[in-house]
């Protein structure tokens, strides 16, 4: 069965983009063509990355099966934790496999685990940490190699909202502070107009783009503004485009 239809998106660097469509639209499947993680079966993905922090940015294809080392973060739905291991090994994951796991990657690993809210978790265990904790471990392992392009599938989809919402915050602030180009895979409205600056909404499958959106919002972005008049009037704008992929998908 075809998950994707004659997708065209390009995405500027330092864009905060989110994926909007209902379960099975295939949102996963292009952010893993995205990652490099799958081949797409027509067409060509172009990926634009820093080499260094020169402001040399080489471009052209991405070869087949290759993912530029380091320059892509991912963060799944699940935390995906090794559950042998403490926080600190979990973050220091990415350094083990590069061959490189020094004092200054330890350092880097322990600011991350401090800019995610964990300072004094480094040395538990997953079992010992709340779900919402586990998704912290998760961001900053993503987060610890600086990448550029930063990919998140649905990563507060099972937690409370309470959590999710200062998950939310935290994210941004993150990404306020860095500015990586984000992707991030979501079937709530609120959520997307609250974290991103654009939205691609999708149809069910084979997933189609059928609105691209700017969300024209103040930055940096709080808690208030989610009471405020004008981010009622996008949510509502953004459900009548979903509600339309959704009828168009039915004809």
């Amino acid at each position: 069965m075809t998950a994707l239809e004659a997708i065209d998106l390009d995405i500027g660097r330092g864009e905060f983009l989110s994926l909007l469509g209902p379960s099975g639209c295939g949102k996963t499947t292009l952010l893993r063509i995205i990652a490099g993680l799958s081949e797409p079966s027509a067409g060509v993905r172009r990926l634009s990355l820093a080499t260094d922090r020169s402001g040399h940015i080489p471009r052209g294809h991405i070869p087949r099966g290759h993912t530029p080392s380091g320059r892509i973060g991912f963060v799944f739905q699940d935390p995906t934790l090794m559950p042998w291991s403490t926080v600190v090994d979990n973050v220091l994951l990415p350094f083990r496999l590069a061959g490189r796991v020094g004092s200054g990657e330890r350092d880097r690993v322990n600011a991350e685990i401090a800019s995610v809210g964990l300072a004094g978790f480094e040395r538990a265990y997953p079992r010992q940490l709340s779900g919402g904790m586990r998704m912290r471990v998760s961001i900053a392992r993503a987060l610890v190699t600086d990448p550029d392009l930063l990919l998140l599938d649905e990563p507060f989809a099972a937690l409370d909202e309470i959590t999710r919402m200062a998950l939310n915050d935290d994210l941004l602030r993150l990404w306020d502070s860095r500015r990586p180009t984000v992707v991030f895979v979501t079937h709530s409205v609120f959520e997307s107009v609250y974290l991103s600056t654009r939205i691609a909404v999708m149809t069910r499958r084979p997933g189609r783009i059928v609105a691209d959106l700017p969300v024209e919002l103040p930055q940096p972005r709080d808690r208030a503004l989610r009471t405020s008049p004008r981010y009622a009037a996008i949510c509502a704008a953004v459900s009548g485009h979903l509600a339309e992929a959704m009828a168009d998908a039915k004809k």
